[in-house]
């Protein structure tokens, strides 16, 4: 594994496009549920999106520390 493929695995981030997948719904959906409650477009967050994002989570936990393994190895640790 070079610097640059170690770099963007580290990089790598969950989108609102990946959770909208995860949840069925419209990316459109999410953003309006990040807005501030007080403004006009706002929309309550979609039903089960905790799970959602928890399984999301996860998954990136999951990544995370299989590149903390792998530079590990690689570093002699």
């Amino acid at each position: 594994m070079d610097y640059k493929r170690a770099t963007d695995r580290l990089f790598e981030r969950i989108t609102a496009e990946d959770l909208a997948a995860e949840l069925g719904v419209s990316q459109n959906t999410i953003a309006r549920a990040r807005l501030d409650p007080a403004t006009r477009g706002y929309r309550p967050p979609p039903a089960g999106w905790e799970r959602g994002a928890a399984r999301l989570a996860g998954e990136q936990a999951a990544r995370l520390l299989q590149l903390q393994k792998e530079l590990e190895r690689l570093a002699g640790e």
